[in-house]
């Protein structure tokens, strides 16, 4: 049996299938997924799961090298905002245009998680890390300055 709390077989083979820079979607029930991409359907009755139900254990088993949400998400659903901070704390944020995310990052996404989530603006944008320290831990080996703070 995993140890972890992601229980889930397909999506954690799929946080186990990232590599370095690759992008999962985490989004709401209502997210236009293009029917080529890989698609994970958690979905059940509005709002189970819920985002933050699905985030959590993506965020204690994924390295979230940065962070992307709406640009409206800050005014229009803050408390997600909040939610999304607190899970991806050391990852970089980067706001985009919703309309971006719908059109561009969907086809990019190299997996997509849908969620129950009725959630205005609710579709989160992880791209893979890397975990620094163990990455930059061989003798002789120095980390990049944009990595520094993340040597700790």
């Amino acid at each position: 049996m995993n140890r972890n709390r992601l229980l889930n077989a397909e999506l954690a083979h799929a946080v186990a299938s990232m590599g370095h820079g690759d992008l999962m979607i985490v989004c709401d029930a209502g997210f236009p997924i293009p029917s080529s991409a890989w698609r994970i359907d958690l979905a059940i009755t509005p709002d189970v799961p819920d985002l933050e139900t699905v985030l959590t254990p993506i965020a204690e088993n994924f390295i979230a090298e940065k962070v992307s949400y709406a640009d409206t998400l800050p005014v229009h659903n803050a408390p997600l905002l909040e939610k999304v901070k607190r899970l991806f704390a050391d990852a970089e944020h980067a706001p985009i245009s919703h309309e971006t995310i719908l059109g561009e990052m969907a086809a990019k996404a190299k997996v997509i998680v849908r969620t129950g989530a009725f959630d205005p603006w609710g579709n989160i944008l992880l791209y893979s890390g890397v975990d620094v320290p163990k990455w930059f831990s061989k003798p002789g080996v120095v980390a990049p300055d944009y990595y520094a703070k993340k040597m700790k």
